[in-house]
């Protein structure tokens, strides 16, 4: 028996009230879990690997060129050597020293004389010389026959190259030249070329590039006029250096081609 005073809620309203309740009560639950769901149907995107840096570009090498203006002179008369380079930062000329990347000098030589400019950058090393020819009007110039052959050819005798390289650089057709001018001056002189590398790289392999340093001057030299049957060709591959200090302004010297005398006729 319910006390006095209390309504009576029909069992239909009473359900309907509780499930109002239920659901008011059930919404922030269920907000909750729609969010969750959503989160995690939301996966991280994975970063994107940035693209490797390209590796900087090697340095340039160094170009260099001289000559003496005029090359053959008269003693007591003034020459001109004037010099360019590039990509260099240390220049240096045998015999003035160290100079100006580019320049010119004026000099009143006494004697014959070769100018080697050693242009250094770190691209590399380049030489390259020019030379100048003086003669005595008091001393009657010597014959042909009476010319000091090995001394006259010792001044241009070498023939420089690249790394890794046999043909011959444009800065030494002037050697070419000089060789090929003694040769015909000395008609019976016989020659032989000697091919020679640097120290980098297996035997066998310096011995087949000191050959074809070897051939390259030689038929350079062909062309400019000497019989090939004068010229024999040798290779030393790197057994026979002139610098033996382990660094690149010494294995630059090893690049050659060296011409000695075997034989006159």
């Amino acid at each position: 028996m319910m006390p006095s005073g209390y309504l009576l809620w029909p069992r239909k309203h009473a359900g309907l009230f509780g499930a109002r309740n239920s659901l008011r009560n059930g919404l922030p639950i269920l907000s909750t879990v729609l969010l969750a769901a959503l989160l995690s149907g939301c996966s991280a995107k994975t970063p994107v690997a940035a693209a490797p840096q390209p590796a900087p570009p090697p340095p340039p090498a160094p170009t260099a060129s001289i000559k003496v203006s005029p090359d053959a002179v008269e003693a007591g008369q003034p020459v001109t050597v004037t010099w360019t380079t590039e990509n260099a930062s240390d220049v240096n000329i045998d015999p003035f020293g160290p100079v100006q990347p580019n320049g010119s000098q004026t000099i009143t030589p006494t004697e014959s004389a070769t100018y080697r400019l050693t242009a250094k950058g770190p691209g590399g090393i380049r030489e390259t010389d020019a030379r100048v020819t003086v003669t005595n009007d008091a001393t009657e110039t010597p014959s042909a026959s009476e010319e000091p052959m090995e001394g006259a050819l010792e001044s241009r005798m070498d023939v420089y190259f690249d790394y890794d390289d046999s043909s011959i650089r444009s800065d030494q057709l002037v050697t070419i030249r000089s060789d090929a001018d003694f040769l015909k001056r000395h008609p019976a002189v016989h020659i032989l070329v000697e091919g020679n590398c640097d120290e980098p790289g297996s035997t066998e392999y310096n011995l087949t590039l000191g050959e074809m340093r070897a051939s390259e001057v030689r038929s350079a030299l062909v062309k400019a006029g000497i019989s090939a049957g004068r010229i024999e060709i040798r290779t030393y591959g790197k057994e026979r250096p002139i610098c033996g200090e382990e660094n690149a302004a010494c294995w630059q010297k090893n690049r050659r081609a060296h011409i000695a005398i075997t034989g006159v006729d």
